[in-house]
């Protein structure tokens, strides 16, 4: 079964880095189309932060471009989130998901927490 995990939350003061690595397993060989890391802050809703397709074009959400930085290793199936000057607007729960070449199925992982302080 495809299960991805992501690592690397924390609690970080403003104008720290974090880095978070979601890592899949079970997937028989088969890689992603597609990657990418989505955050959920208390009472808002889900948005999509940065996304790594496999031809290697990158989204990144407006208000982390220049600071985030994502990137992926498809031999080992794993995507990375560099975060650069976090800011308290940053703190949410950070999810990854991927696009699942054999069924084009989306799996998601179940997050980690990163909160910044001010």
């Amino acid at each position: 079964q495809v299960r991805l995990v992501e690592s690397g939350g924390g609690l970080v003061q403003a104008g720290g880095s974090l880095r978070l690595t979601c890592a899949a397993s079970g997937s028989g060989g088969f890689g992603f189309s597609a990657m990418g890391w989505y955050r959920q802050a208390p009472g808002k809703q889900r948005e999509m932060v940065a996304r790594i397709y496999g031809t290697g074009s990158i989204d990144y959400t407006d208000s982390v471009k220049g600071r985030f930085t994502i990137s992926r290793n498809n031999a080992r199936n794993t995507v990375y989130l560099q975060m650069n000057s976090l800011k308290p607007e940053d703190t949410a729960v950070y999810s990854c998901n991927g696009l699942w070449i054999r069924s084009n199925s989306v799996f998601w992982g179940q997050g980690t927490q990163v909160t910044v302080s001010s």
